[in-house]
């Protein structure tokens, strides 16, 4: 693995620690490992991000549920906190938010148990996620949103390279402004293969493995 460091802003615990090489994901490969564990793990981390995310969506978005997609169930236990402090200007009329993660099948699909599907059928659904790169993961959490009646409120993501997923917009901490030199690419299409380079690690919202 190459170098790591850390991207930062004015708050200490609102960070990117990313480390630069040849990374393979499920759909891509990448010229970057972008590491979000301490973000979805540790309390005071998670809790700044969370207070970050919820300015985009603050007195005009109304949120009655939150799926967190690449293990940010942390984050959004405190996305939900933040959109229904008593200073906070909430269309939510219930006070209260639910927050859930999918279950996933054959070829990544995701389902929801019966006994889930209440918190979505005609809510108001924010989908968080540690990234959207390619968008493969928010797209399918848009599809199960709209297969089990609820409503797009938002994409959220520490970590975004698209601006919109579906027509919905997304909205990141961090972007390919803060890394200008980010790249990803089709496996079957990657550069740094054709020089023959190999991959460093297999990479993932769990982690990564090296090779």
């Amino acid at each position: 693995m190459g170098r790591e460091y850390k991207i930062r802003t004015k708050n200490p615990n609102v960070f990117l620690r990313v480390t630069k090489g040849h990374f393979a994901t499920m759909h891509s490969h990448t010229n970057y490992y972008i590491d979000v564990t301490t973000q979805k793990n540790r309390l005071s981390e998670a809790k700044a991000v969370a207070k970050e995310m919820v300015s985009a969506y603050r007195s005009n978005t109304i949120v009655d549920s939150i799926i967190c997609l690449d293990g940010t169930e942390v984050i959004g236990a405190f996305v939900a906190n933040e959109l229904t402090e008593d200073n906070f200007i909430n269309l939510n009329a219930h006070q209260t938010i639910y927050v859930l993660s999918p279950e996933y099948i054959g070829g990544g699909q995701m389902i929801f148990r019966d006994n889930l599907t209440p918190m979505l059928a005609g809510k108001h659904v924010l989908i968080l996620a540690a990234s959207v790169t390619t968008g493969k993961s928010a797209l399918a959490a848009i599809d199960a949103v709209k297969y089990y009646g609820g409503h797009i409120a938002g994409v959220s993501a520490i970590f975004a390279t698209v601006d919109e997923c579906d027509g919905h917009a997304v909205h990141s901490i961090f972007n390919p402004h803060d890394l200008t030199d980010y790249q990803s690419y089709k496996p079957h299409q990657c550069p740094i293969c054709a020089r023959g380079e190999k991959i460093e690690a297999l990479i993932n919202s769990f982690g990564y493995s090296a090779l």
